[in-house]
C-alpha cells in the first residue's frame, strides 16, 4: 500500500456532477452527464457479493511512518486507509464513470439552474458513539474544513456562497454562480464530522487520538509511526444500505509500516502481512521465485486497471528562475532516456507517458480536431505553435544508452536559452551554474534517477539527489522548497475543479496546494475553465484534449511511465466477487476472508486458486 498524502476526505476532489431525473425532484443518486446505472430500488452494486461473510483480517503495509490521525488538515503525515472511519453524504459507484448514491444522505435535490443543492439525511444515520448525524453537523463540517482545514478545501468549495440547516435532516448549499457542473458532487462526497466532538477536541491540531467518525470502521489500535488497526463496527447503521451491502467484510484491517521497501518486501513472504500491490517492475519480474509462491500459498495476478492513469512525472518548480524558460525544461527532458530505463531497469513492463490524462479517452493522441481548434485558435501566439500540429510525444532513443542525438538537441536548446559551457558546466550570463536537485523521501527511486543524473552531467547540468525523511519531504513539498519532485496526478473519468488545484494560476503560491510546478498560464486557466463548464461528455473530451496539448507542449514536467493494470500478490486466504469493480481494485471493500483457506495455508497446503 503506497503513501497517500491527502487520503480520505481529500478524495472529494475527485468527483463531478449533474442531477438525477427532473429538476429539483428528489433523487437517490447523481451523475455527471446522464442516466444512473442503478435505479432507486437497487439492492447492491453489481460488483459485490451481497452474501459475503464477515470476519477475519486483512493485513497490509505502508511505507515509512505517520504522526497524525486528523485527515483534514495540512499538518502531519496521515496513515493509510484513514477514510475507513468516516462517512460521506454519498458514495461513489466504482462501475460508473462519475455516479454517486445515498450514504448519510438519503436523497438529494437540485434545481434546473443548479443554483443550489439540498441533501436530506437519513434519520437512522449516527456517529459511532451513537449520537445522531444532523444537518448542523454537515454545516459545521463544511465551515470548519473551509476555515481551518487543508487549503484544498478552500479551492474545492470556493464556489459555495453559503450553507444552512433547513431542518434537523435537511441541509442546503447555495452557490455563487448557477450552472456549476462540478461543485454539487464535490459536496456530495463531503465527510460528515461531529460538531459536538469537535467542540471539545481542537480541530486544527495534529493528534494521535482516534477521532470520532461515522464510517464502517473505528480505530482500534495506534502504534505511533509503526502500525494501525481498524475494527469493523459490527452493527453499523449503514451495513444493509444498497451502497454498503456486501462491502467492508473484514473484521479488522491491519497496516504495518516499514522504513525500508526491501525489508517490507521480504516480510511479505514470511507471512507478516497478506496483500501487496507491486509497483516495482524489477521485483515483479525477478523476485517472486519464492517457496510460498511456488507452493501456491501466495497467488500472483495481473488485473485490468481501467481508471485513467493520469500522469506521473518529474515536475519542475518554475518559481525558481532557472526553470522559467521552456527550452531549459525541454532540454532536461531530452536527457531522460526512458527506452534504456524501461529495458534495463523495468524489464519492458511500462509504456511512456505522453499525456496528463494517459490511459483514457481524454488524452490528446491525434492532431487537434475541428472542435479542439475552436478552443485553441483564440490562444494562438499565447501557447506553443506545436499545440496546433501533432500530439505531444516524449523524446525517443534506441535504448542503447548512448542518446547522443538527444544530447545534441538539448545542448542547442540550452545555448539558445543563454546557458553556455564553462569548465564543463552550464552557466548563464551572470556566471550562475545550472544545478538540479531531485528531492525524495525514500531511496528506492534513486536507482532510476541516478542514470538521469549522469545524463544531465553529460550536457553540463550539475544534478544531485537529496533524500529526506517523509515529514521533511512533505513540509518542503507544501512550501514549494524544491527544484524537482516526483508527483502523480490521478485523473478522473470526469475531470473538473481539481484541475484548478493541479494547474491553476490562483493556487500556484498557496502552501499545500497541488500546483507543484507553479504554473501561471492564462491559457491553461482558460482551458481548465472550459473543462469545468463542459455541458456534455463530448464537450468535456474536447476541452480536456485541448488542455492536455497546452500542458504537455509547455514542458512543465519530464513525463515518466504507466501501465494499465494492477500487479497484485496475496496469501490465498481470501475470496472475491466474480466481477471486479471497473474503476477500482476493490480489495479492502469487496473481498472477504475464507477461514478454510487460511487453515490450509497454516497446514502448508495450497488452497484452490481463485
Amino acid at each position: 500500500m503506497t503513501r497517500k498524502y491527502f487520503a480520505g476526505a481529500l478524495a472529494l476532489a475527485l468527483l463531478v456532477f449533474t442531477a438525477g431525473t427532473q429538476a429539483a425532484d428528489k433523487s437517490h443518486g447523481l451523475s455527471a452527464f446522464g442516466d444512473l446505472k442503478y435505479g432507486a430500488d437497487f439492492k447492491h452494486f453489481d460488483y459485490v457479493n451481497p452474501n459475503a461473510p464477515k470476519g477475519g483480517a486483512m493485513r497490509t503495509w505502508g511505507i515509512d511512518s505517520f504522526d497524525n490521525l486528523n485527515a483534514f488538515i495540512l499538518k502531519g503525515v496521515k496513515p493509510d486507509a484513514l477514510s475507513l472511519i468516516h462517512a460521506t453524504l454519498m458514495e461513489r459507484a466504482m462501475d460508473e464513470p462519475d455516479a454517486l448514491y445515498g450514504f448519510v444522505a438519503k436523497t438529494v435535490e437540485l434545481p434546473a439552474d443548479k443554483g443550489w443543492i439540498i441533501f436530506e439525511l437519513r434519520t437512522e444515520a449516527i456517529f459511532n458513539d451513537g449520537t445522531r448525524i444532523t444537518a448542523d453537523d454537515v454545516v459545521f463540517t463544511f465551515n470548519i474544513l473551509v476555515e481551518k482545514g487543508h487549503p484544498q478545501y478552500r479551492i474545492i468549495f470556493a464556489g459555495v456562497k453559503g450553507v444552512e440547516a433547513l431542518t434537523p435532516s435537511r441541509v442546503k448549499f447555495t452557490f455563487k454562480e448557477k450552472g456549476n457542473r462540478d461543485l454539487p458532487l464535490q459536496l456530495a462526497t463531503l465527510p460528515v464530522l461531529s460538531k459536538s466532538y469537535y467542540s471539545k477536541a481542537p480541530f486544527e491540531k495534529t493528534t494521535l487520538n482516534p477521532p470520532l467518525g461515522a464510517g464502517l470502521y473505528n480505530v482500534e489500535k495506534v502504534d505511533p509511526g509503526r502500525a494501525m488497526i481498524y475494527r469493523r463496527v459490527a452493527d453499523h447503521w449503514a451495513r444493509n444500505l444498497p451502497v454498503m451491502k456486501g462491502r467492508y467484510n473484514f473484521d479488522t484491517v491491519h497496516i504495518d509500516y516499514y522504513r525500508d521497501r526491501d525489508i517490507a518486501f521480504e516480510a511479505f513472504f514470511t507471512g507478516a502481512y497478506d496483500f501487496r500491490e507491486e509497483f516495482t517492475s524489477r521485483s515483479w519480474a525477478t523476485q517472486y521465485d519464492k517457496p510460498a509462491v511456488n507452493k501456491g500459498l501466495i497467488v500472483r495476478q495481473t488485473l485490468p486497471d481501467e481508471t485513467p492513469s493520469g500522469v506521473q512525472a518529474f515536475f519542475f518548480n518554475m518559481r525558481r528562475a532557472k526553470f522559467s524558460d521552456a527550452r531549459v525544461r525541454e532540454a532536461i527532458d531530452l536527457a531522460f532516456d526512458f527506452e534504456w530505463t524501461n529495458k534495463t531497469l523495468f524489464y519492458g513492463l511500462y509504456e511512456r507517458t505522453n499525456s496528463m490524462f494517459e490511459n483514457s479517452a481524454l488524452a490528446a493522441k491525434n492532431r487537434p480536431s475541428a472542435e479542439e481548434l475552436v478552443l485553441l485558435e483564440p490562444l494562438r501566439g499565447k501557447v506553443p505553435d506545436s499545440v496546433f500540429a501533432a500530439p505531444y510525444k516524449s523524446p525517443v532513443t534506441d535504448a542503447s544508452g548512448g542518446n547522443r542525438g538527444n544530447f545534441r538537441r538539448a545542448a542547442k536548446l540550452l545555448r539558445a536559452a543563454g546557458w553556455t559551457i564553462k569548465n564543463n558546466q552550464r552557466v548563464n550570463a551572470k556566471g550562475e551554474t545550472l544545478t538540479i536537485e531531485f528531492l525524495l523521501f525514500e531511496s528506492t527511486f534513486q536507482r532510476i534517477i541516478s542514470p538521469f543524473v549522469r545524463n544531465l552531467k553529460r550536457i553540463g547540468i550539475e544534478a544531485t539527489i537529496r533524500i529526506v525523511d517523509v515529514a521533511n519531504f512533505q513540509l518542503r513539498r507544501q512550501q514549494f522548497d524544491f527544484d524537482v519532485v516526483v508527483q502523480r496526478y490521478t485523473m478522473l473519468n470526469t475531470p473538473g475543479i481539481e484541475l484548478s488545484n493541479y494547474f491553476g494560476s490562483k493556487w500556484a503560491d498557496v502552501p499545500g496546494a497541488l500546483n507543484l510546478a507553479g504554473i501561471k498560464n492564462p491559457a491553461v486557466d482558460h482551458l481548465v475553465g472550459k473543462v469545468i463548464s463542459a455541458k456534455s461528455r463530448k464537450a468535456l473530451i474536447t476541452a480536456t484534449r485541448a488542455l492536455d496539448r497546452v500542458l504537455m507542449w509547455n514542458h512543465y514536467s519530464v513525463p515518466q511511465w504507466y501501465k494499465g493494470e494492477h500487479n497484485i500478490a496475496y496469501w490465498n486466504k481470501f475470496d472475491r466477487p466474480r466481477i471486479k469493480p471497473r474503476f477500482d481494485l476493490g480489495m479492502l471493500d469487496t473481498w472477504w476472508f475464507n477461514p478454510e483457506k487460511a487453515a490450509m495455508i497454516a497446514a502448508g497446503t495450497a488452497p484452490p486458486k481463485p
